[in-house]
């Protein structure tokens, strides 16, 4: 799968709220990034877990990141629904 930009590997503080989720990344900071899943992500949506996330720099979107990849067991699964159309 190919992204606009490079992803950023972090760390799965906790999600919330359906769309959001709290990250913390490599250098420590913890941020918050949309994510684009609706559904319960049974599984992905475990606090420590490896997760991907897009940066972006578009004005109109109120969050920097995007929540793209989880890794689970060494795999990676996609939860961006939109980026299988």
């Amino acid at each position: 799968m190919r992204f606009q930009t490079p992803l950023i590997r972090a760390v799965l503080i906790r999600r919330y709220k359906r769309f959001l989720a709290d990250v913390r990344l490599p250098d420590g900071q913890e941020v918050t990034a949309h994510c684009p899943n609706p559904g319960s992500m049974l599984g992905l949506a475990m606090p420590g877990l490896t997760v991907w996330i897009e940066p972006n720099d578009d004005p109109k979107k109120k969050l920097k990141y995007g929540l793209r990849l989880v890794e689970v067991g060494g795999a990676l699964i996609g939860v961006d629904t939109g980026a299988a159309n």
